[in-house]
């Protein structure tokens, strides 16, 4: 497949009162039809909620609903009686399905600083889950780490047939990115990384085939999508 590098600055940048929110791909009031997700992936939005703001009660359906905390509290509400915080290291799965009608509030004093992810589902209509980890790459830098996935060794299971993990790598260290499906895209949340020869800053990703080294050239923290086409 084609190596291509989707740049930070072409995301769609969003900034409404309470909410400052960048999009990789076509969102809400933002759409442009050259980013219109990889694969399955179809949101990716880096979102700074101010304090004792979030956004409040709304539906999903037929959704896989990924958040990952780097700083602050978000508080967590929805129609299947789920309610808590979910702090920086830790990652939230909702599996909408039929539906489910959920809050993500940010009652505390300081601002939150999140991920929020959507893979579309190879099921339809199947009954809503929600699922919860603690699992921060800073604890255990210059590895893979597997958030979620379609089989029994994810720590969070994934109704399709993806992977998603994360890393920390510290500047000088590499590892190996190798697909067990068809692509692979790899977004960076901060520092600077080399993955195949192509640099690739934070807020950049790049969407590549087989296999990759990806070297550290400072300090930086990445998520990967193993997806199918």
């Amino acid at each position: 497949m084609t190596t291509y590098l989707h740049r930070s600055e072409d995301r769609g940048h969003v900034k409404a009162g309470w909410l400052e929110s960048f999009h990789s791909f076509s969102f809400g009031s933002w759409y442009d039809p050259k980013y219109m997700g990889v694969g399955p992936l179809r949101v990716i939005n880096d979102d700074h909620i101010a304090a004792h703001n979030g956004f409040g009660t709304h539906p999903h359906d037929n959704m896989e609903i990924l958040t990952c905390v780097l700083s602050g509290t978000i508080s967590h509400k929805d129609s299947m009686g789920n309610a808590g915080d979910i702090k920086p290291g830790e990652w939230q799965l909702m599996s909408a399905g039929t539906g489910v009608r959920h809050s993500e509030i940010n009652q505390y004093d300081d601002d939150v600083h999140l991920f929020q992810i959507w893979i579309q589902p190879n099921v339809r209509d199947a009954e809503p889950t929600y699922q919860q980890i603690k699992l921060d790459p800073n604890d255990a830098p210059n590895q893979w780490h597997l958030i979620a996935g379609p089989n029994a060794n994810a720590p969070m299971h994934i109704r399709q047939n993806a992977e998603v993990k994360t890393a920390v790598l510290e500047a000088g260290h590499e590892l190996t990115a190798e697909t067990t499906q068809t692509m692979n895209y790899i977004h960076v949340i901060r520092g600077e990384v080399d993955i195949a020869g192509e640099i690739v800053k934070a807020g950049d990703a790049l969407v590549f085939g087989d296999e990759a080294i990806v070297k550290a050239n400072e300090d930086a923290q990445m998520i990967w999508f193993d997806l199918p086409a």
